[in-house]
C-alpha cells in the first residue's frame, strides 16, 4: 500500500508524463543491455551464433578495432536487427509469400560480384575468413525480399498519389529550378523519450567507427531502422524541402563527402551523409566528359629538395607555354616529361581539388602543376569537352513513383512496429 500511495501521489506533469516517483529502486539487473545475445521471437530461436556472424559482417568493413564497450552495443543493435528480420520472414510466411531458395541464391551470386567482385565459392571462403557465414547472409537476403515482396503485396496497393498531386510536384520543381538539390544517405536509429541517452550513446560510437574509415553502406544495412537500410541508407536526390526540417538545415549546409550526426529529429536520431549534390533541373558541370592529356616528370632516388624545386619550377614554365594540345608532344619531349592521353574522363570522377580548376580551364590550357617527389609532378591539359544537355526533370510517371516510394516507406515503418508491439520475445 505504501508503494501505490506513492505512485498515485505523484501526479502526472510535463516533464514526468508516466507520473512515476523521482527515488527509483530496481528490483533486478540494472543494465539491460548486459545479458547473452540470444532471444526466441514467437518461437523462432536466434542463437549467439546468429549474432556473432552478423556482427563479423559489419566488423569486416571496418578496419578498426573496436572497444569492448563498443562491441557489446554493436551485438544489441544486431540482436535487435536480427530480431526485425525475424518478424518480417514470419509475417510474411504467414502471408503466404514465398521466398524459394534458388531466388536466394540468385541474389547471393550477384552481391558476391558486385561488392566482392568474387565468385560464390570465393565469397563462401571470404565469409568462413571473417568468422561469418554463408547462411547468415542468405537468411539476412532472405529477409529483405521477404518484406519487399510483402510490401509490395499488402501495403502498396492501398498506396494512391492523384494525378493533381504529381502536377503540382512537376510545378513546384520546374518553379526550384536552379536550387539546390542533394543525394543523402542516412542511418536513422529510433528513440523513446526513457532510450534517448543509450541510443544516442550507440549512435555517436557508430559515427567514430565511420570516421574511422568504416562503410557507410555496411553500417546502415545493419543499424539503421528506416526501409533505406536495404539500400545502404540511400534517401536518392532530395531538395531541403522534402525534408523535416532539423535534417533540412543540417543538409543545406554540408559538403559531399561529409559525415553528421547524430542529428535529434522527432522519433529518433539520424546519422547523415551526404553523397553529392546539384542544381535542379539544371546540367552539373561536373557531369562534363572530357579529353584530357596528363603530363609528368619524375625525379631521381635522392634527389634534393633544392634540385626538386628548380625542376618543378623550370616544368612549370614549360607547360606554360605550350602551344595548345597539339604541341603537347614535342614539349613534353623537350621538358624530359612523359604523356598519357585519357579521353572519356567525367570531371566528377576527378578528385575534388582538381574538378574546379579544370573547370575553368579552356581547350589547350593546364592545370598548375601537383603531385609530389616521391609520386611524380603532373599536370592535366584539357583537349575536349563535351557538356551535358539540360536536364528536363523527372516525367510524370517517375515522380508518381517516387512519391508512392515514399509513402510506402512510411506505411512500412508502422507495420513493423505494430508487428513488434504483437510479438511474443523472450530473452535468455
Amino acid at each position: 500500500m505504501p508503494a501505490v500511495a506513492q505512485v498515485q501521489a505523484s501526479a502526472p506533469e510535463a516533464n514526468n508524463p508516466l507520473g512515476l516517483p523521482e527515488s527509483v529502486t530496481l528490483l533486478g539487473e540494472s543494465n539491460p543491455n548486459v545479458r547473452t545475445a540470444t532471444a526466441v521471437v514467437n518461437g523462432d530461436v536466434i542463437t549467439g551464433t546468429d549474432v556473432d556472424q552478423r556482427v563479423a559482417l559489419v566488423t569486416a568493413a571496418n578496419d578498426q578495432e573496436l572497444s569492448a564497450e563498443d562491441m557489446q552495443r554493436l551485438k544489441m543493435q544486431v540482436l535487435r536487427n536480427l530480431i526485425d528480420e525475424t518478424l518480417q520472414i514470419q509475417e510474411a510466411a504467414a502471408q503466404e509469400i514465398e521466398v524459394t531458395d534458388a531466388e536466394v541464391e540468385q541474389r547471393y551470386t550477384a552481391v558476391a560480384q558486385q561488392n566482392f567482385g568474387q565468385r560464390e565459392g570465393a565469397m563462401n571462403a571470404y565469409l568462413q575468413q571473417i568468422g561469418s557465414s554463408p547462411n547468415s547472409l542468405k537468411r539476412q537476403i532472405r529477409g529483405e525480399l521477404a518484406w519487399q515482396r510483402l510490401l509490395r503485396r499488402n501495403v502498396a496497393p492501398f498506396v494512391s498519389v492523384s494525378g493533381e498531386e504529381v502536377n503540382e510536384q512537376l510545378e513546384r520543381l520546374e518553379a526550384s529550378r536552379g536550387t539546390e538539390e542533394f543525394r543523402v544517405g542516412e542511418i536513422y536509429l529510433s528513440a523513446t523519450p526513457e532510450s534517448r541517452a543509450t541510443v544516442e550513446q550507440n549512435a555517436r560510437s557508430i559515427v567514430e567507427q565511420l570516421q574511422q574509415g568504416g562503410s557507410f553502406v555496411a553500417y546502415a544495412r545493419q543499424y539503421s531502422e528506416a526501409t533505406t537500410a536495404a539500400v545502404g541508407g540511400d534517401l536518392g536526390w532530395v531538395r531541403p524541402g522534402q525534408l523535416p526540417p532539423a535534417l533540412a538545415e543540417v543538409v543545406a549546409q554540408m559538403q559531399p563527402g561529409q559525415l553528421v550526426g547524430p542529428v535529434p529529429i522527432p522519433g529518433g536520431l539520424s546519422i547523415l551523409y551526404l553523397i553529392d549534390k546539384r542544381q535542379v533541373l539544371t546540367a552539373d558541370p561536373r557531369d562534363a566528359v572530357l579529353s584530357l592529356k596528363q603530363i609528368s616528370i619524375s625525379f631521381e632516388p635522392g634527389t634534393t629538395q633544392a634540385q626538386a624545386t628548380s625542376r618543378v619550377e623550370s616544368f612549370a614554365r614549360g607547360v606554360s607555354q605550350i602551344r595548345g594540345c597539339g604541341d603537347a608532344e614535342n614539349a613534353a619531349a623537350a621538358l624530359g616529361a612523359s604523356i598519357v592521353t585519357n579521353d572519356q574522363i567525367r570531371v566528377r570522377s576527378l578528385p575534388s581539388a582538381l574538378q574546379d580548376a579544370i573547370l575553368q580551364l579552356q581547350i589547350g590550357q593546364v592545370t598548375p602543376p601537383f603531385g609530389s617527389v616521391e609520386d611524380g609532378i603532373r599536370v592535366l591539359m584539357l583537349c575536349g569537352r563535351d557538356d551535358r544537355e539540360q536536364s528536363a526533370g523527372p516525367d510524370f510517371e517517375t515522380l508518381m513513383n517516387q512519391i508512392e516510394d515514399e509513402r510506402i516507406g512510411k506505411r512500412a515503418q508502422r507495420y513493423l512496429r505494430d508487428l513488434r508491439n504483437d510479438a511474443y520475445i523472450e530473452y535468455n
